[in-house]
């Protein structure tokens, strides 16, 4: 499941980030999905995918925010 390539990536990723911020996505993602592998580890009863998908966004929002509806980076 986890990315490879940027273009990999869903569609709703692809479409709104910059390529910066979809490899900082694509990378979190697959830290998440080898980290959160076992179901004990994650929250309540989200799915390994979910959760992986939910670490990816909070890391692209260290660097990036949307502004105006767009996504650039901060500062």
């Amino acid at each position: 499941m986890p990315y490879e390539r940027n273009d990999e990536l869903p569609e709703s990723v692809r479409d709104n980030l910059p390529s910066g911020a979809q490899t900082i996505y694509r990378k979190a993602f697959k830290s998440a999905w080898d980290e959160y592998s076992d179901p004990d580890d994650r929250r309540g009863d989200a799915s390994r995918e979910e959760t992986a998908h939910r670490v990816a966004w909070s890391a692209v929002k260290g660097s990036y925010e949307k502004r105006e509806g767009e996504w650039g980076k901060k500062g």
